[in-house]
This record gives C-alpha cells, sequence and structure tokens, in this order.
C-alpha cells in the first residue's frame, strides 16, 4: 500500500475525466445522442474489454466462477450510475465544464464517500472493510474524515463562484462561452446527475469479489480492479444506449451515423451546444449540411477513450488506499474539479466574471487540493507510517 501513489493515481483520473468533455466541443452536426452513443461504445464496452483482457488473467474465467448476487448487483449499480451520466452532459451544456462539473461532483463525493461506510452500520454483508463509527474512532480516520470535510467544503464555495457569475455577468457575455448557459435548469439536472452517479461507488464496492478473484489469478494487484469495470461499466452501457436510441427515434437522428449530409433542421447543431446554422430564410449549400464523419468519430472516440481512463486510473489508485478506501471517491471527485476549472479557464468560461467570483473559484480549487493532501495524509497514518517517516519520505 502507498497511499501517495494512490492520490497521484486519483489525480490522473481526474485529469482524465475533466479533459474528457473538450474533444466533443469538435464534433459538428450531430445531435447529443449520436455522438454521445458513440462516445459511450468506447468508454463502456470497446475500452474495458480491451485493457482488461490485455493486463489481467482469465478474464473470462474470473467473471464466469462469480456469483449471481455479486454479478448482479455490480451491474445493477452501474446502470443506476448510467443515469447519471446521461445527464451529465446535459449538466455540461447548460452550465459549462468547471460550474457543472463543480455541483454535479459535489453531491457525487458526498453520497458515493460517505453512504457505503453509513450503510455498513446496518447491512453488515456490504463488502467494506468498515463502519463510519469504526473509521471515526481512530486518529488516521478522523484525519480521512477531516479530509473529506474540507473537500466538500471546497465543492460548495466553487458552486458559490458559479452562482457569483451567474448573477454578475451579462447573459451576453455568459452566451459567448456558454451558448445554452441556465443556471436554474443546469442545477436541477447536476442535483439529479450527481446523485445517481454516485452509485458508481456502489458498484465498485459490489465488484470487490470480481477484484480478489483476479488476484488470485495471478493479476498484479495494480491491475485487479480492471475487470469490475467490465461489468459496472456494461451497466451505465445498458442505460444510456436505450435512452440514445430513444431519442435518435424521437428526435428522428438516427440515420446521422452514417450520413455524409444532415438534414436542415440539424445542419446547425454541434456538441457545444447551440446553433450555428445560416439564418432563417438562407439558402443551405451542400457545404452547409456536410458532416465531417470521420472528425466526429474520431472526436467522440477520443473523447470515450478519455473518459474510460479516469476509472483505469481510479481502480489503480484505489489498490493504494488500504482500509481507507472509500476516500478514493472524495479524491476522484476533487481532482475531475480541479482539472475541469482549469479547462473552464482556458476556453474562458469564467471571462467576465468579477473579482469576487475569480477569488472564490480559486479558493475552492485551493481547498480541494488541500482536502487530497490531508486525506492521502489519513490513508498513510492508517498503513502505519509516522510524521517522522512522512519527513522522511520527503526529504529523503
Amino acid at each position: 500500500m502507498n497511499p501517495f501513489l494512490g492520490v497521484f493515481f486519483h489525480w490522473m483520473g481526474g485529469l482524465a475525466s475533466g479533459s474528457f468533455y473538450v474533444p466533443y466541443k469538435g464534433v459538428k452536426k450531430w445531435s447529443w445522442e449520436t455522438y454521445w452513443l458513440v462516445g459511450g461504445f468506447f468508454s463502456w464496452i470497446i475500452c474495458p474489454w480491451v485493457l482488461a483482457s490485455f493486463m489481467t488473467n482469465d478474464l473470462l474465467g474470473v467473471l464466469k466462477q462469480q456469483t449471481w448476487t455479486t454479478l448482479w448487483w455490480t451491474y445493477f449499480f452501474g446502470a443506476m450510475w448510467g443515469f447519471g451520466g446521461l445527464t451529465f452532459g446535459l449538466t455540461m451544456r447548460y452550465l459549462g465544464m468547471s460550474l457543472g462539473m463543480g455541483v454535479a461532483l459535489g453531491y457525487c463525493a458526498a453520497f458515493g464517500t460517505l453512504l457505503p461506510p453509513i450503510f455498513k452500520s446496518f447491512v453488515e454483508t456490504i463488502p467494506v472493510p468498515e463502519t463510519i463509527a469504526q473509521i471515526a474512532s481512530t486518529t488516521p480516520g478522523k484525519v480521512t474524515l477531516g479530509g473529506v470535510a474540507v473537500c466538500l467544503f471546497g465543492i460548495a464555495i466553487a458552486a458559490l463562484a458559479g452562482l457569483t457569475k451567474e448573477r454578475e455577468m451579462p447573459e451576453a457575455e455568459k452566451k459567448k462561452a456558454i451558448a445554452e448557459f441556465s443556471f436554474t435548469k443546469g442545477i436541477l439536472v447536476a442535483t439529479f446527475s450527481g446523485i445517481m452517479s454516485a452509485c458508481f461507488s456502489f458498484a465498485l464496492t459490489a465488484g470487490n469479489p470480481i477484484g480478489e478473484a483476479t488476484k488470485a489469478a495471478g493479476t498484479s494487484t495494480l491491475w485487479t480492479g480492471l475487470p469490475k469495470l467490465v461489468v459496472v461499466l456494461l451497466g451505465g452501457f445498458t442505460t444510456n444506449f436505450i435512452w440514445c436510441v430513444l431519442l435518435n427515434i424521437k428526435n428522428r437522428t438516427a440515420y446521422q451515423y452514417l450520413a455524409a449530409h444532415v438534414r436542415p433542421e440539424h445542419a446547425g447543431l454541434k456538441a457545444a451546444g447551440g446553433e450555428h446554422a445560416p439564418a432563417p430564410g438562407a439558402a443551405l449549400t451542400p457545404a452547409d449540411t456536410k458532416v465531417p464523419v470521420l472528425a466526429n468519430y474520431f472526436f467522440s472516440a477520443l473523447a470515450g477513450t478519455t473518459w474510460y481512463f479516469q476509472f483505469f486510473f481510479y481502480t489503480m489508485g484505489e489498490t493504494q488506499m488500504g482500509k481507507f478506501g472509500f476516500a478514493s471517491w472524495t479524491l476522484h471527485m476533487a481532482s475531475i474539479i480541479i482539472f475541469s476549472t482549469m479547462w473552464g479557464w482556458i476556453l474562458h468560461e469564467w471571462k467576465g466574471a468579477s473579482k469576487k467570483a475569480h477569488g472564490l473559484i480559486a479558493t475552492g480549487i485551493a481547498m480541494l487540493i488541500f482536502s487530497t493532501i490531508v486525506i492521502g495524509y489519513g490513508t498513510w497514518l492508517k498503513g502505519g507510517g509516522t510524521w517522522q517517516d512522512l519527513l522522511k519520505l520527503i526529504f529523503g
């Protein structure tokens, strides 16, 4: 167990998750349900199976020896997480990357981190090492819970920064960066998305027997979480696939997967949100309706693959966290917000906001970074390390 290596892997996962939506901005003339499903094939089917097959031993044998109970609950919570994933893309459209992820992941961090050990207090069979009371009864546990509290407080400050931005910035300025900006609609969607997305943490916990069987099959500890993702993400794919196909039928957009040209009503679609079609009454030329098919598939595949790598690194980090693996979820959420906010600044989502809003978001990010350090230190203490050992590790 190496908690600081675990923190590093969680940060790498956060970078992947905080960056995955950027390639989608290169998609043109495809509806949301089209590019979301294309990217999803890479996120939930192709990448999990390919990487787990190459990097673990006897993937199919490990899955076959699992009980139906283990497979069902892992799949079920993955499907429930899928509802959160569905609305996550809409959150980005209405609130932008920095604010949208900040609010949605705030709920996700709170529910995904604290509920498993809380439920352990009532249902002993849940595969979680310790109850919340057991965690809070030790000094390392108190330090780690303190880090979780700092993280949630930092998320609240980040959300306050977004609300301040909403109140202060002129409507025209907000629309320049986020074409469909809507704070009220975005907050409602982000709330639902964040709460349902927390089911991913439950799915990973339910899949712990899969990880143990993978290790018994001779797979290195670092990669034992990959087979769990195969089952979890299959559940998420099920939900997203059904919904996207229904939207394809409802919106008559199923033709877009192979079409070289779109219908006039779809000529203005872009993944960044909003419309860029010619003005009403203007004649459409073939160039206006031509779809960059290869580019759309490339950007969607890149986005989907990038998204998958958040949990590729997450499972690696989780193997290093020991009995405080429950804190992995908070670390993951915090790191995502840090990097998504970075992209928000790069993409000028905060351009025109006041010094107060910039100060709040900077404070929130600083607290999130500090929370990862506190949680990492708590896990270090749990593993038997002392502050003297820590000084030796840092300064040699």
